[in-house]
């Protein structure tokens, strides 16, 4: 943009051509709840300003994208809740008005779990969203929409909240860096509430670059969050100017083998967060495998988002203008909300006080979790405590979350980093988790961008790829033919890559039905057969068509020419025929 090769304008232009093609076409991730019909104008006036010599700062005519709890003045927050739908603010969230004054244009509004209560992204107003590496998986929450956009390249950053995982979880998910910062760096004020003892808000990003850049622009004190007083007599941190790529050496990282899963789901994880420490400690840093005694049990009795949640949302209502529901009680009585929902939230509104005696508990506790966590960090001269983001990969849509490790840093308050840890075989992401004292955030992304420059951790998604004249690819044909004495096979076959679909017609000729045992595909490296992955004509047919949905693994092996079509008959069990499945891309 500096040199002119690029606009505000342009860039405007450019996500929206991709979310037009893969928002609600193509994997349909539906990450999108609503676009702000001033962007382009926005980014106009930006793009005079820059003319006339005036730059804001390195955000300025950049697009970002909102979670839809952040409140903005020209349009409405909902939470993407139905009960919010329409609620029309007057003025921005704090971070928000940051963000214009540092010159981003406000592209849209991302979709979230419903009112942030819950981490797969799921609600009532924008329905379910879906993860663009795989998107029969979630996208993590409760800020999935904006990992899923951020991912997709629907912008280079968007913000989340995070009451216990929902900026992290999303960026583990998503190959993403995403920061929950130390509890009052950044202002809350303006984000709609799920636990104001938990919540604090940020950005997601694909590097660690542009996260430093969005947290510089964002954090700092405000006058309506007692919470960042914090920072009072204390000097901001600089996230750009911190960024080194021999922070690692010499530091000390304390691994927090608790927080590791022991079941069977969780092992491809544990072995993808090994093997990004592995790489840390390349980069001289030394990493200690510990064991904090006491610490799971008390962080996992020192939540307080049940106690939190209804009367934060009643006292956010009382100042919402025109709203029609006051309570999370009349939202359940009027049926405003997702089925979902329906036991988290029927839990919550059962407390019957804002205060009793088991909330004080668990407040108290949260500070002794802190206390415990920074001791142990100084006792033994750690640097960051590490651990996964989350202990396995996305669950399947409609299947439970689990694996989540949240809760160190949501009830202690302590900034904590996701970083992309790398993939598990099937494709899917996994976030390492860096945990540290209070204000260092910096100090923790620093470690990250030192990561990021010998690891290059970010692989785009295969099912948003770039856009071929502002549109997505079209899906490519292409034909598989293979005979052995009179028998042959021929397959048509169109393989689709934003839906990740093989589409096919394949017809036996030349033996007769009651011969044919099956026509499949199966994997093929250099012409040494491989195993079977398709099944495509049954036993006694000779045709068949459908379409199949391809897993990373197997879309990777389609590309690079390594599946063939082969034939089994009754004459020639062993495969009748066999040929190369050449993609046109892939041939040699």
């Amino acid at each position: 943009m500096t040199s002119g090769r690029a606009t505000s304008a342009r860039l405007v232009d450019g996500y929206l051509a991709r979310i037009a093609a893969y928002d609600h076409a193509g994997p349909a991730l539906n990450a999108i709840i609503r676009l702000n019909p001033h962007a382009r104008a926005d980014a106009m006036a930006l793009d005079a300003e820059r003319r006339a010599g005036k730059v804001r700062g390195p955000l300025h005519g950049i697009p970002v994208i909102l979670k839809d709890n952040y409140a903005t003045r020209d349009m409405p927050t909902a939470a993407a809740s139905i009960a919010l739908a329409g609620l029309q603010l007057s003025e921005d969230a704090f971070q928000v008005k940051r963000l214009r004054d540092a010159g981003a244009v406000i592209l849209g509004k991302s979709n979230m779990h419903e009112l942030a209560a819950g981490i797969t992204s799921i609600s009532s107003l924008g329905g379910q969203t879906c993860n663009p590496y795989d998107p029969d998986r979630n996208p993590g929450g409760s800020s999935g929409g904006s990992g899923a956009a951020v991912a997709a390249s629907f912008s280079a950053v968007a913000w989340g909240s995070d009451t216990c995982g929902s900026i992290r979880i999303p960026a583990s998910v998503h190959n993403l860096f995403g920061l929950r910062p130390t509890k009052g760096l950044s202002s809350t004020s303006g984000i709609v509430p799920l636990s104001h003892s938990q919540d604090v808000g940020g950005p997601l990003a694909r590097s660690a670059m542009d996260l430093a850049i969005a947290l510089d622009a964002t954090v700092g004190p405000d006058a309506a969050d007692s919470t960042t007083r914090i920072l009072d007599g204390k000097p901001l941190p600089r996230f750009v100017t911190a960024l080194s790529a021999t922070s690692l050496r010499g530091k000390r990282l304390a691994v927090l083998t608790s927080l590791f899963g022991t079941e069977l789901d969780d092992q491809e994880g544990a072995r993808v967060v090994r093997s990004a420490i592995e790489k840390m400690k390349e980069r001289g840093a030394e990493a200690v495998d510990v064991v904090i005694p006491g610490l799971d049990s008390l962080v996992n009795s020192s939540g307080v988002i049940d106690y939190e949640f209804k009367f934060d949302l009643i006292d956010f209502l009382a100042h919402a203008p025109g709203q029609h529901v006051s309570s999370l009680s009349e939202i359940l009585a009027a049926g405003l909300y997702d089925a979902a929902l329906d036991q988290p939230f029927r839990r919550r509104d059962s407390l019957g006080t804002r205060d009793n005696p088991a909330y004080r508990a668990a407040l108290g506790r949260r500070a002794e979790a802190r206390a415990m966590v920074i001791a142990f960090l100084d006792a033994n001269h750690y640097d960051a405590l590490v651990y996964p983001t989350m202990q396995r990969k996305a669950a399947l849509i409609g299947a439970p979350a689990r694996g989540s490790t949240c809760g160190l840093s949501a009830v202690t308050g302590l900034p904590a980093l996701s970083i992309p840890a790398g993939f598990t075989p099937d494709g899917n992401p996994i976030g390492v988790e860096l945990l540290g004292r209070p204000l260092a955030d910096a100090d923790l992304l620093s470690l990250a961008y030192d990561y990021e420059q010998s690891t290059h951790p970010r692989r785009a998604p295969s099912t948003t790829p770039p856009l071929a004249g502002g549109k997505a690819p079209a899906p490519i044909a292409f034909v598989a033919t293979a005979s052995r004495a009179s028998a042959s096979v021929r397959g048509a076959f169109t393989f689709d890559a934003t839906r990740r679909t093989l589409t096919y017609d394949t017809r036996v000729t030349g033996v007769a039905a009651s011969h044919v045992h099956a026509v499949s595909i199966a994997r093929d490296s250099a012409g040494i057969p491989g195993p079977i992955v398709r099944r495509l004509v049954a036993q006694g047919e000779t045709r068949s068509r459908g379409s199949v949905v391809l897993g990373d693994v197997d879309r990777r092996d389609l590309l690079a020419g390594r599946l063939a079509l082969v034939m089994f008959t009754s004459d020639q069990p062993g495969a009748t025929a066999r040929a190369r499945m050449l993609v046109p891309s892939s041939r040699p």
